[in-house]
């Protein structure tokens, strides 16, 4: 991701590692004022902008109106990304803080074409207008920004004071280092860039390189702590173990066949065949064998790639550059050297003269190394069952708890045009509107932190402490509209009029407060907000389970209320939203009403977990399948040598059923050691894996016991299919050579 940069060696985004009275946090997050301050103080520095979060907004010319998605950034924001700007001066475009650089895409939607469009006027949101200053070919698939517009920074900072205070944060920051420059050394010089304009802050700056940041982008306690690379991590090692899984097969199998070869290699061997020719023969086997199969299997990702990426939600192509071919060739050669080496020793190390006289007794060694194969195998098919079965009860497990408020029926919708002017009226009428249970208005959706504070003092607290609370905006009826539960004291209401004044902590808050009998004692938000406590309320999940429940508050301030939020009646959906859309386009003409469900959006909080969990399926069941591929053509190659045993033991009167267990009882008990072996290194696997969540569920012995029952019974069917075969043949078939 984010690779395709021309300046990729030189682009770092500058983070903030925050230090708590408990934890260090680490995030994206930095003051509106650093990347001036960087560029105008260092000259380490070529470039630098401030990017803020991306916002949908509506753009309006002429009759028509079209939704798009954006950021406003600083001006030099495309001489930092390689966005392909095809008109417009990088350095000019967002000089002017009214002009907007537009997408190829977004333009055709507006004015039918993109070309000759600069100099054109847009509005936005039905009230600024802005001139088009450039264009750009739209953002590849493999950027971590999607975009359709960006808009100058200094806009924002117009609307927003607070961006130009060093003691807040949100923006993020990216620089250009000019050539040569080391990047941690730098990092160390501007690590306490921010006590130098703010003496009370936590904060220590440190730079990332770009394109870590969508692989590398979870820290823990202020470390690295891996991100999307481990799930990269995960797949590749699980493709390793289907790929050792297949050689074992092929070794297994070559070597259990040997005697079909026995009498080529004694004959070579007896006029003057070398060893060493012996073993390049059939390792040159090997290899065209492997040549042959990642032939088929790079025609069965191409055909296959378009499930993939509907699955992983990605847009990977397959190009046969430079890069695949080497990598291909070197899987091809590996995969060949791997599965054709102990065959070609095997093969090459049998004696001429005992071939030829058909002196060709098995060795105890070879027996074993061929079950210890079988067992390796099999161990690994049981790491991924238990694997998979533990990733669907954690995904099940997040998807289904109680996580203190109701996200069920929960529809939200942004707050924008002439709602935000009139949004007394528009509840109460939305509030009328038959299916809609009851509705209100929230700073942010209650899907992870979007703004948190530090600002908080109360009797008793340390001074030097800083703790983090999440600072939840809301209108009167939100905290019914959410359904979380009041544990002490009361709700907002309308039938207080001072309730503007007052504040509600959930019980992770009161408890890090250290507040006995809370309910009317007084804290102090930001130094001069004096604000007295009403309620608790009982711990809710407002992140993903990956976190423990931080420290949170409500309170009431509509003037940063940016989404609506309704509970609607279960059953009468389609019906109900209809409804709101009417009410909706009639408050806000010229506007697109979209809507998003809370448990939609919450099951997007788990969209990695969900991908592994599919992925994970489809993996374990290639391996289970190539194990049992191997399985059957041992049990197989098993019967067929034994086939005149088995003539004289139907002859003698042994019966079916018998004949059945003994051609099995050597795979059960290869597969029963492998059950021994993989569930203690399974349980380890997946144990630290669920460390990952705050909340997971508890590991049953079961789990462990139905994984190996499936597997064991996998192998029962694979070789009793054989077995039976071989136990109703005609006694006279297998004798007839005699």
């Amino acid at each position: 991701m984010d690779s395709f940069h021309e300046r990729e060696s030189q682009l770092y985004q500058v983070m903030e590692h925050q230090k708590y009275a408990e934890d260090i946090m680490t995030t994206t997050s930095t003051p509106g004022l650093l990347s001036e301050t960087l560029a105008e103080k260092f000259p380490e520095v070529l470039y630098a902008i401030t990017t803020t979060w991306i916002d949908d907004n509506t753009f309006s010319y002429e009759e028509k109106d079209v939704k798009g998605s954006g950021y406003h950034v600083s001006k030099d924001f495309f001489n930092i990304f390689s966005y392909g700007l095809v008109q417009g001066d990088p350095d000019l475009v967002l000089e002017d803080k009214y002009s907007i650089v537009i997408s190829e895409e977004l333009a055709d939607n507006l004015f039918g074409t993109h070309e000759n469009v600069i100099g054109r006027t847009l509005t936005l949101q039905h009230k600024d207008d802005f001139i088009v200053s450039g264009i750009f070919k739209g953002t590849p698939n493999n950027s971590s920004f999607q975009f359709d517009y960006v808009l100058s920074f200094e806009i924002f900072k117009d609307d927003n004071s607070w961006v130009t205070n060093w003691g807040s944060n949100g923006p993020s920051t990216f620089i250009i280092l000019q050539e040569g420059t080391n990047a941690e050394v730098f990092s160390s010089k501007i690590a306490m860039l921010v006590n130098d304009y703010n003496e009370q802050s936590n904060v220590t700056l440190f730079l990332e390189p770009y394109t870590n940041r969508y692989l590398y982008g979870r820290f823990r306690n202020g470390k690295p702590a891996g991100g999307r690379i481990e799930y990269v991590r995960l797949f590749t090692l699980i493709a390793v173990f289907i790929l050792i899984i297949a050689c074992i097969n092929f070794m297994n199998l070559s070597t259990a066949r040997a005697s079909r070869r026995a009498k080529e290699v004694g004959l070579k061997k007896a006029i003057g065949a070398q060893k060493g020719s012996l073993i390049s023969q059939y390792l040159g086997e090997s290899l065209l064998i492997s040549l042959f199969a990642t032939i088929v299997a790079l025609l069965i990702v191409w055909v296959g790639l378009p499930v993939f990426n509907e699955i992983t939600t990605k847009h990977i192509e397959l190009v046969f550059n430079s890069n695949i071919v080497i990598v291909s060739a070197i899987i091809v050669v590996l995969t060949g050297l791997v599965a054709g080496s102990y065959p070609a020793l095997y093969l090459s190390g049998f004696q001429a003269v005992a071939v030829l006289k058909g002196d060709m007794r098995g060795s105890f060694g070879e027996l074993w190394a061929r079950r210890g194969l079988v067992i390796f195998q099999f161990t690994l098919s049981i790491i991924l069952i238990v694997s998979v079965l533990v990733i669907y009860k954690q995904i099940d497990f997040v998807q289904s708890k109680n996580l203190g408020y109701n996200k069920d029926n929960l529809v939200y919708f942004e707050n924008e045009g002439q709602l935000d002017e009139n949004m007394d009226v528009f509840l109460n009428e939305l509030n009328q509107i038959p299916g809609v249970k009851i509705a209100s208005s929230i700073g942010h959706s209650m899907l992870g932190r979007n703004n948190n504070t530090s600002g908080l003092k109360w009797e008793g607290k340390n001074p030097d402490d800083k703790i983090l609370f999440e600072n939840v905006r809301v209108n009167y009826d939100m905290l019914e509209t959410l359904g979380v539960e009041i544990m002490e004291g009361r709700s907002f209401s309308r039938d207080f009029s001072t309730d503007t004044t007052k504040i509600i902590f959930n019980e992770a808050g009161i408890k890090v407060m250290g507040l006995e009998d809370p309910i009317g004692k007084v804290i102090t938000l930001w130094e001069d907000y004096e604000l007295e406590i009403i309620g608790v309320v009982k711990d809710f999940h407002f992140q993903s389970l990956h976190s423990e429940i931080n420290p949170l508050f409500f309170r009431i301030d509509t003037d940063y209320n940016w989404k609506v939020m309704a509970r609607i009646e279960g059953g009468r959906e389609q019906e109900t939203i209809a409804a709101i859309k009417e009410l909706y386009t009639r408050f806000n003409p010229g506007f697109a009403f979209d809507y998003k469900f809370q448990d939609v959006e919450y099951a997007k909080m788990y969209s990695a977990e969900l991908q592994v969990a599919t992925l994970s399926r489809y993996f374990a069941s290639f391996a289970i399948l190539i194990s049992c591929l191997g399985l059957f053509g041992l049990a197989a190659f098993t019967a067929e040598r034994r086939i005149k045993e088995i003539g004289i033991r139907k002859v003698l009167g042994s019966s079916a059923a018998n004949i059945v267990m003994l051609l099995t009882k050597d795979f059960t008990k290869m597969v029963a050691i492998a059950i021994l072996i993989g569930i203690p290194i399974s349980y380890y696997i997946v144990n630290a894996w669920l460390q990952k969540f705050a909340f997971h569920i508890e590991l049953k012995y079961w789990f462990f016991l139905a994984s190996g029952a499936v597997a064991l019974l996998v192998a029962w069917l694979t070789v009793g299919f054989q077995a039976v075969k071989s136990a109703n043949s005609n006694p006279a078939e297998c004798l007839r050579d005699e």
